[in-house]
C-alpha cells in the first residue's frame, strides 16, 4: 500500500511539473515548427521570463495587491509581452540574418550560422543575467507553493498531496496551450503561420510577408516560454544560468512529441515530467536525467519521427 501511494504522489507530481514542461516544449516546438531554427538560447529567453515575472511582481506590488496567491500568476502573464518584445527585436535584427529564404542557398541551409548566432545569444543572455541580476537564487514568493490539497482514495487507505502552486500553473499552461492551437487552426494569423512553414516560397507568391510571420512565431514562442518559466518561478528558486537546466529537457520534449507538432511537444514535456519524478522511486535523484534520456533513446529507435510527428517531411 506504500509503494502504491508513493507511485500515486510521484505520478501526480511528474504529471503537475510535465505541464510545465510542455509549455516550455511548446514554445520551442512552435519556433522550430515554422522556421526551422534550432534556438540554444531558449532556455536563456526563459530565464529572461523568470526574471521580468519576478520583477513585476516586486515593482507592481502585486502580492500586497492581488495577494500572493494570484500575485504570481499574474506577474507570469505580464513578462509574456515583455518577453515577445524581446523575441520579436531579437528575431528581426538578428535570427533573421540566419534564416528564412537569404539562407536557403548556403551550405546546411544556414544550420551551421544559426547555431553559432543561438549559442552566442546564450552566452550574452547568461551573462547578462549575471550582471544584472547576481547570483542569488531568487523565487516569486507564493503562499500556494507550501499549501496542498489532501485527496483520499479506497476510504482514506490512500492519500496523496497535491501542490497549490504546480496545480494552478498546469491549469494555465494547459489554458495557454488550448487557445495556441486555437490560434493557429482557427485564425487567419495561425493559418499564414502554418503556409510559411509548410513552402517557404508558395507563401510568398500567396502574398504572405513570411518576414513577419518568423517575426511573430519567434516573439510568440519566447513569450510562451517565458509564462511557462514564470509560473515555475514561485516554486523553484532560479539563477541567471537557469536555463541550462532546461533546454536539453525542452529538446528532449519537442523531439519526443515530434519535431513540428505543438500539441506532441506538450504531451511530450508531460511525459518528461512523469518519467523525471516516478524515476526517483528507483533511482538517485542525480541519475533522474538518465532515465529521461533512456525512454527518449527507446522511443526514437522505435518511433523515430516522436509520438505525434509525421513520418513524412514537409517540403
Amino acid at each position: 500500500m506504500l509503494q502504491l501511494e508513493g507511485f500515486l504522489q510521484a505520478l501526480n507530481a511528474g504529471l503537475l511539473l510535465g505541464a510545465h514542461y510542455g509549455l516550455m516544449c511548446v514554445g520551442l516546438s512552435l519556433i522550430f515548427g515554422v522556421m526551422r531554427v534550432i534556438n540554444f538560447a531558449h532556455g536563456d529567453f526563459m530565464m529572461v521570463g523568470m526574471y521580468a515575472a519576478f520583477h513585476i511582481f516586486t515593482l507592481l506590488g502585486l502580492g500586497a495587491l492581488l495577494g500572493e496567491g494570484a500575485g504570481p500568476y499574474v506577474a507570469a502573464l505580464l513578462a509574456a509581452p515583455v518577453l515577445f518584445v524581446l523575441g520579436y527585436l531579437a528575431q528581426r535584427f538578428l535570427v533573421s540574418r540566419v534564416t528564412g529564404t537569404r539562407v536557403g542557398n548556403l551550405e546546411g541551409e544556414g544550420h551551421y550560422a544559426q547555431l553559432i548566432l543561438t549559442l552566442g545569444l546564450s552566452l550574452i543572455l547568461q551573462s547578462g543575467g549575471q550582471i544584472l541580476f547576481g547570483s542569488v537564487p531568487v523565487s516569486v514568493p507564493s503562499e500556494l507553493s507550501s499549501e496542498a490539497w489532501e485527496l483520499e482514495f479506497a476510504g482514506g487507505a490512500l492519500v496523496v498531496f497535491v501542490n497549490q502552486a504546480r496545480a494552478w500553473g498546469a491549469v494555465v499552461a494547459v489554458a495557454i496551450v488550448t487557445l495556441l492551437v486555437l490560434l493557429i487552426t482557427r485564425s487567419r494569423t495561425g493559418k499564414s503561420l502554418r503556409a510559411a512553414a509548410d513552402n517557404v516560397q508558395a507563401a510568398l507568391y500567396m502574398g504572405i510577408d513570411v518576414d513577419r510571420a518568423h517575426r511573430l512565431t519567434f516573439g510568440l514562442g519566447v513569450a510562451i516560454t517565458a509564462v511557462a518559466g514564470g509560473l515555475l518561478a514561485s516554486s523553484y528558486p532560479f539563477t541567471p544560468y537557469v536555463g541550462l537546466e532546461f533546454v536539453i529537457i525542452m529538446y528532449a520534449g519537442v523531439v519526443l512529441g515530434g519535431l513540428g507538432s505543438t500539441v506532441g511537444a506538450f504531451w511530450g514535456g508531460l511525459l518528461i515530467g512523469v518519467i523525471q519524478q516516478c524515476s526517483a522511486l528507483l533511482l538517485p535523484t542525480q541519475l533522474q536525467n538518465t532515465a529521461i534520456f533512456a525512454v527518449f533513446l527507446l522511443v526514437v529507435f522505435l518511433r523515430p519521427q516522436g509520438l505525434l510527428g509525421r513520418v513524412s517531411e514537409r517540403t
